[in-house]
This record gives structure tokens, sequence and C-alpha cells, in this order.
């Protein structure tokens, strides 16, 4: 990580994108927990599950999306002996991105309800959990990549990409970015995250929070 006196606009960005990995982390966990709660007979809510699952699904595969479609390309621009690296990583996405259909399968079928609810229960279980440890494996491979990386991009290009990646996030789930932000502590970029967000959500901060707590609840059973 770049010393204060060295920050860059890369610098923030590899901020953002370790928080936005911090969303995903702790979303990846609680899906997994709640699944597996559900699968031991615990009553969590199904609207819930499905629903923070669904988001969970969207909210990957779009950030990794991003990453293909925007922030590897500049990587390659400047620093050409990394294609092989981020080839590896894209690789890992598609990879992830089975595990991610399949867990949507397993959603859509516990919503269905029926007598295939159980099977689908214990699907999602074993999905979610696959999902998690892929995810966290990939996630702790990538961040040491570019760590050294982003800092050293022209600011003018970080800005771009910023906008970029800014103007094409998912709009779904604020109370679960901005829960999953805080719980149960604020990442390094969060400031800079929060910065980012259109200025409803910053000032619908403290009714999202009550949103992403009563969902944890119906999740976990968590106050």
């Amino acid at each position: 990580m770049a010393s204060p006196a060295a920050r860059t606009e890369g610098s923030d960005l590899y901020d953002e994108l370790i928080t936005v990995h911090t969303i995903m982390r702790r979303g990846a966990r609680l899906t997994a927990d709640a699944f597996a709660r559900r699968a031991a007979g615990e009553p969590v809510d199904t609207k819930t599950l499905v629903g923070t699952t669904h988001w969970l699904v969207t909210f990957v595969h779009h950030h990794h999306a991003s990453e293909d479609e925007l922030f590897w390309p500049v990587l390659r621009e400047y620093f050409p002996q990394t294609v092989a690296k981020l080839d590896e990583l894209t690789a890992e996405h598609h990879a992830l991105d089975v595990e991610l259909q399949d867990l949507t399968k397993a959603a859509d079928a516990l919503a269905a309800g029926g007598p295939s609810a159980g099977d689908a229960v214990r699907r999602g279980a074993a999905t979610a959990a696959r999902v998690r440890d892929v995810l966290l494996h990939h996630l702790g491979t990538e961040e040491p990549a570019l760590a050294d990386l982003m800092p050293k991009v022209p600011n003018a290009r970080v800005l771009q990409l910023r906008k970029a990646i800014v103007d094409g996030a998912p709009k779904a789930g604020p109370d679960l970015v901005l829960g999953l932000l805080e719980d149960p502590d604020r990442p390094a970029g969060y400031e800079h995250m929060m910065g980012n967000f259109p200025p409803p959500v910053r000032w619908l901060r403290p009714l999202l929070l009550r949103r992403y707590r009563s969902r944890k609840k119906a999740l976990l059973g968590s106050h």
C-alpha cells in the first residue's frame, strides 16, 4: 500500500476495491450461514433468504464483470507483464459464475415451494458454502496482485474508470450494501465508498441500516 505522502487516485480506488470485496465477503458468509441454519431446521424467513441470495449473485457478478470489462483492460495497457495473471483471475470469475448460477437455481426452487423445497434448501446450503469458499480464495489471490499496480495508474484514467464503475453499479439492496459496510466494522475505504453513493442513499442511511438489521434478524435471528 502506498504511504500517505505518495497516495494517488489509484490508491484510493484500491481502497474502494477492498471495501467492495469486504461487502462481498460478508454477504457470502451471511448467505451461507442463513442457508445452513435453514437446512438445520431453524426458522429462517424464505422470502428474505431468496431476496438476499439474488442480491448477492447480482452484486458479485456485476463486480466481476466490471473488473473484466473495465479494470483489466486498463491494467493490461499499463502493465503488459500482468496479462497472464489477469487472464487467470478472469477464468476464476467464470468458474465462480457457474456456482452463482447453481445458487440462483436453488433459491428459485426454494421460492417456488412445494415438495422440492427441502431439496432446494439442502442444495442451496451446499452451493452457498462453495460460493463463500471459492469467493474468499479468489479475493485472497486477487488483492495482492493489484495492490502494487493500481496506485501507479495515472490519475486521469482512474477518474474515468471510477465514473464508469459508479455509473454502472447495481441499485438493488442498498440496505445490504450499507449494512455490510458497517457490520461488524467499517473497512478502510468506507469514506471513499460513501462519497460515491447518491445523496438520497446517504440521507436514508439510518433507515437503511434499520432495514438491514431487520433483514439479518430474519436470516439469522440476530439482533
